[in-house]
């Protein structure tokens, strides 16, 4: 089955943004279109797409500052954090919140998450987490 929303970041440099996305996070390359500057990735079920600005047709609403995403955080599930922080870490990427557990209520309930967060190269903010279970 598709996702029925795939985000399309566009990005400085589609390979620097490649590496930190599948290298770094976890993500596969699914196809890439080089001479058009655009990449589409997954990691399970979390599909995201990157267009490099300037080669292929990008749909631009507005000036483009740094950092990019501003006002937004892209939440993908993970079975586990530590390895992605530990990956990160080895690389000297710093993070935007270190790790923690945290218990949202969710209706009658509470949803358990671990999570951390991190900016990739052009500064949209991802946030990292693995559930704990309800309770």
């Amino acid at each position: 089955m598709n996702p029925t929303l795939v985000p399309e970041l566009l990005v400085k440099s589609v390979a620097a943004s490649t590496h930190f996305w599948c290298e770094l996070c976890g993500f596969e390359v699914l196809y890439d279109r080089p001479e058009e500057g655009f990449a589409y990735l997954a990691l399970g079920d979390a599909h995201v797409m990157l267009e490099q600005v300037g080669v292929g047709r990008n749909w631009i609403t507005g000036r483009l500052r740094p950092p990019l995403g501003r006002g937004v955080n892209f939440q993908i599930a993970v079975p586990a954090i530590a390895p992605l922080v530990e990956s990160l870490n080895a690389a000297g990427w710093a993070l935007f919140m270190q790790p923690e557990t945290k218990w949202y209520r969710t209706g009658d309930g509470e949803m358990g998450v671990e999570q951390f967060l991190v900016t990739d190269p052009d500064g949209y903010l991802l946030r990292f987490q693995a559930s704990l279970g309800h309770r």
